[in-house]
């Protein structure tokens, strides 16, 4: 599939981008030119050669904590895509061969988690368990697992009557042996479509709990952080928020146009996305 993604001028864009990111991730703490912790006198200085991007308030050079943060974002962004792969697709993929008990259940759960707000819920989780952005991603990868239970199950709809599973089923073959013979191969392109709007979803989850300042102790850098602190300060750096967001834009960007890639040269079908959503008040009739 890497071959074909190639292929695409979409797919070159996005995995470039992608890479760069995750260079980001595994090499900018390495990287930083500067101690990104490291406070001094000269606060929201603009761009020198000493400080390529300039100083935040307490006069860290911004670039060294950019680059410091981009592991702590790619991270949590992952966490979330992988919980939700794992919760949603193994009970999504079992769920037409363990019988109708098993299968009313697991629909029923994936409808209410449905129902319940990302934001809102990890605000919840952090407030119970501490303070910690991992923990509020699980709980978010749980909440985005729904997305992953409906492909999955899609994809073993689409072959549990054929002949072959049927005549597999017969000859006393194991629903393991049969999801992992017949049904994965069917559900891996749009599963693959899923994960990668799922990594896009996690980076404007991650960004927006810690641009609130929730899941990440100071003086911890993230995207989202250096984000709200730059905000503050427009008077004096007007352009600063403006390096922390085309970061987050293009990753997010790039996750999306992977996604599009991938059911280009795979024919899957692009899933709904799951996006951040806020509690509402419950309509005052139908019509």
């Amino acid at each position: 599939m890497v071959r074909r993604l190639l292929r695409l001028r979409t797919g070159r864009v996005a995995l470039a981008l992608l890479a760069v990111i995750a260079l980001l991730a595994v090499l900018g703490p390495l990287l930083a030119p500067q101690d990104p912790l490291a406070t001094s006198p000269d606060a929201l200085a603009g761009i020198s050669g000493a400080h390529p991007l300039g100083t935040d308030n307490l006069g860290r050079d911004v670039l060294s904590r950019l680059l410091d943060g981009s592991r702590v974002s790619v991270v949590g962004a992952l966490e979330v895509a992988l919980t939700a792969l794992v919760v949603g697709a193994v009970p999504g993929l079992l769920s037409v061969h363990l019988g109708r008990v098993f299968e009313w259940l697991t629909l029923r759960l994936a409808d209410t988690l449905v129902a319940l707000p990302f934001l809102l819920f990890a605000v919840a989780v952090i407030a119970l368990l501490g303070n910690g952005l991992t923990q509020a991603m699980l709980v978010t990868g749980v909440l985005v697992s729904p997305l992953f239970y409906r492909v999955a199950r899609a994809a073993t709809l689409g072959i549990a009557r054929s002949p072959y599973v049927e005549a597999a089923q017969l000859a006393g073959a194991s629903t393991g042996w049969i999801v992992r013979r017949h049904v994965l191969a069917k559900a891996l392109p749009p599963l693959a479509v899923a994960l990668a709007q799922t990594v896009g979803t996690g980076f404007v989850i991650v960004s927006s709990l810690t641009f609130l300042g929730i899941g990440v102790e100071p003086p911890q850098a993230t995207w989202g952080g250096l984000l709200a602190t730059d905000l503050g300060f427009l008077a004096q750096r007007p352009w600063a928020p403006l390096v922390p967001a085309l970061l987050i834009t293009l990753t997010v960007w790039a996750c999306n146009l992977l996604a599009d890639a991938v059911r280009d040269v795979s024919g899957a079908p692009a899933p709904d996305a799951p996006r951040p959503r806020r509690a509402q008040a419950p309509a005052g009739g139908t019509s």
